[in-house]
């Protein structure tokens, strides 16, 4: 049979937790920051080649592995209880009712190698359990969490999922998959998640007199999502470039990065000096506050944001080093200070609204990065191996990108989602990297 592709849903069914909900921890209450995440869901997909998969040929062997991943996943639900509940918004609770989590099982007709090896962006969002990530979370017969376990014709298999971001963040979500790959595995999870935490410190609250929407930079079909990967020799050549302040005198890689996306986004827009730029990068909080936040399930995260004038969102367009300066300020403005002052007098929310009025208002553009090169991607592991490739997939959101690291960890992966004329000019220039001076 030739491999085209195609898809065929074997069945789909609720997981639910292997032990009913406790009455007293059915309504959990959403954080301030939980109000703030965008409308859409996270989407993550682990492939895993034939090979690491210890000769799961016959029909037998899959069944047995889907067995194994639901009860796993049922057990793991237990610990995690509100992901197979259900959103109420308006109320900013999660109703902890067991309803379960929605489990999808497919046979693809494709080989895993050439997926991995020429993967095409409009054939990945396939590998979800949702085909747009638009993302409606609540209502009935809505689930938080979705997964869809793909089984490949020669043997390898892909688990993608989709978490809320409503009640969840990167770092929550890869907390769930480590701890549900440990289950799998037969061993206990490594930490055990808190939750309300993140709603103690930063009570959800009316946000109708507020100026920041979470939707404000939801974007439409024309956007277009390019993925870029920068080995180790490309980083190697913008970490230098981007050398050269007294404020970054050793940049990251995540800081090199971004600096490059930054400054030809921004020469593609030069010739509109009337708007200003809000640039931000998604930080998270737990290690930066001095109260303890590290097992704090929900979303745990401020945009660190800095704005560019008028004349810096013009032409001559800023050098490499003066937007890798930028944004780490923007980074490191998000300390333990800032935390508190968010928990004293709103300052956050105060920021947000004031930088979301320059954009609704046309006074200004956004960007948003949101890096998750600190997480541990690649060691989600079932009991078959590590993951040939880890990846996300396109989010309907304009001007915003993603980085994560590559398996080897010497590299980044960018999925970038821009119009497609600053997607040419961003091309253009990547081919550049290493064979001209990118200041």
């Amino acid at each position: 049979m030739e491999c085209d592709g195609s898809v065929q849903v074997i069945s789909k069914e609720l997981i639910k937790p292997s032990s009913s909900t406790p009455q007293h921890l059915r309504n959990l209450k959403l954080s301030l920051l939980d109000q703030l995440s965008p409308p859409v869901y996270i989407p993550i997909i682990f492939f895993y080649e034939a090979d690491e998969l210890r000769g799961l040929s016959s029909n037998t062997d899959r069944a047995q592995l889907c067995r194994n991943l639901k009860q796993s996943l049922s057990d793991t639900l237990t610990t995690f209880y509100p992901l197979a509940g259900k959103i109420d918004p308006e109320n900013a609770t999660v109703y902890c009712d067991d309803i379960g989590v929605e489990f999808i099982e497919a046979c693809a007709n494709a080989c895993l190698r050439d997926v991995v090896r020429e993967p095409e962006l409009d054939q990945i969002q396939k590998y979800l359990p949702v085909e747009l990530l638009e993302g409606i979370h609540y209502g009935e017969g809505v689930t938080i969490l979705k997964v869809q376990i793909k089984l490949f014709e020669c043997g390898g298999v892909a688990i993608g999922v989709c978490m809320s971001h409503l009640v969840a963040d990167a770092s929550s979500l890869f907390k769930f998959m480590d701890a549900w790959a440990a289950t799998c595995r037969g061993e206990n999870p490594k930490s055990a998640p808190e939750f309300g935490m993140m709603a103690r410190y930063f009570p959800a609250r009316d946000l109708s007199e507020s100026n920041f929407s979470p939707s404000i930079l939801m974007g439409d079909d024309k956007l277009v999502t390019k993925r870029f990967v920068f080995d180790k020799e490309k980083l190697a050549a913008l970490k230098q470039a981007a050398t050269g302040s007294d404020i970054v005198k050793d940049p990251t890689r995540v800081e090199a990065v971004s600096a490059f996306i930054l400054k030809y986004f921004i020469e593609s827009n030069f010739l509109d000096a009337k708007k200003s730029l809000v640039v931000a990068h998604m930080v998270n909080i737990r290690p930066r506050a001095s109260t303890s936040l590290e097992n704090a399930f929900g979303m745990g995260c401020f945009y660190g944001s800095a704005e560019l004038g008028q004349d810096e969102y013009s032409f001559p367009v800023p050098k490499l080093h003066e937007l890798a300066s930028k944004l780490r300020r923007a980074i490191r403005t998000i300390d333990d200070e800032y935390i508190r002052e968010t928990e004293r007098e709103d300052r956050y929310l105060s920021d947000l609204g004031r930088l979301s009025d320059l954009i609704s208002k046309g006074k200004a553009d956004g960007f948003v990065f949101s890096s998750w090169c600190g997480f541990p991607m690649y060691e989600v592991e079932f009991g078959w191996g590590r993951p040939v490739w880890v990846c996300t997939t396109p989010l309907l959101m304009k001007h915003f990108v993603i980085l994560t690291s590559t398996r080897d960890g010497d590299g980044i992966e960018a999925w970038i989602n821009l119009l497609p004329d600053q997607i040419q000019s961003l091309e253009e220039q990547f081919k550049l990297i290493a064979s001209t001076n990118q200041d």
